[in-house]
């Protein structure tokens, strides 16, 4: 028996990093999977994005689990689209318990007047409010919605240092995420149906493993490392580590998906190694 048998989830951005990791976990609890990812790249975005065969890799993981999966490449930022990959899950399986909006992205390349700005608005802000939109209509009472926020997206100056408007898009995004989420909640109360965000520190996920992030934390060095970055991630953080994993941020996903949340609702949760406490919060 597990804490999710019979229900079905909703991940978006599950083509790799903490997108699988959360549908991975949900199956491993007995739920079926409606997993989207965009399976392209987003040019102000520095880093590869998930690809089909990452979401086809996803898909596999699941039902090598036991579970049903309906994968669709889909991008967040078109309702149209979003919908449509639900409508398809719907037909599959009958009914949508637990929603994880969780696609999100990290850009630094203004190839347009503030383009870098707006593709992280329209993913991270936008993408989220679109898969909130088009799952409501299918959620009954005992219904769960999670949000990825960010720890450093609601530190001042954080994601700024990034250069470029992508950081501060991103950041301004990941915290009008988590007044969303207080204000919707409450709506959502009287039905019911909880939605609550979750705000990790650094992930063990390509967003921070890559040359940008690597010189953005080590600027003495002229091509550092992977290893080079590490001793220098530590300082986000009050607990003495560089990131945390995808698996971390899954195991509080399953706490709120289940019933053994039933009565929490319209929180900001940090997973951040102490960071809020040792920064100074934007909020």
């Amino acid at each position: 028996m597990g804490k999710l048998d019979g229900k079905v989830a909703f991940v978006t951005g599950a083509g790799r990093g903490q997108g699988r990791s959360h549908a991975l976990r949900l199956a491993q609890e007995g739920a079926d999977i409606i997993a989207i990812d965009l399976c392209e790249q987003i040019a102000s975005v520095p880093y590869p994005l998930a690809t089909p065969e990452d979401l086809a890799h996803t898909a596999k993981e699941v039902e090598a689990l036991g579970r049903g999966v309906v994968a669709v490449k889909a991008d967040v930022r078109e309702r149209a689209q979003l919908r449509a990959a639900v409508d398809e899950g719907l037909a599959r399986f009958g009914r949508l318990d637990i929603v994880v909006g969780n696609a999100g992205v990290c850009p630094w390349d203004d190839l347009s007047l503030c383009g870098g700005f707006v593709d992280g608005t329209d993913v991270d802000l936008i993408g989220v409010m679109n898969t909130v939109a088009v799952s409501l209509p299918h959620l009954k009472a005992g219904a769960s919605i999670i949000l990825t926020g960010s720890t450093a997206g609601m530190m001042k100056g954080t994601t700024e240092m990034l250069g470029n408007t992508g950081g501060v898009g991103y950041s301004w995004a990941k915290q009008t995420v988590a007044r969303y989420t207080e204000v919707l909640a409450l709506q959502l109360a009287p039905h019911n149906v909880r939605l609550n965000a979750i705000h990790p520190t650094n992930v063990n996920t390509p967003l921070i493993h890559n040359d940008r992030i690597y010189r953005t934390f080590r600027p003495d060095l002229e091509n550092p490392t992977r290893q080079d970055a590490e001793l220098a991630l530590p300082v986000l953080q009050a607990m003495p580590i560089p990131y945390i994993e995808p698996e971390d941020v899954s195991a509080l996903v399953l706490f709120l998906a289940s019933d053994d949340a039933r009565y929490i609702t319209g929180l900001n949760l940090r997973i951040d190694a102490g960071g809020m406490l040792k920064g100074q919060p934007a909020l």
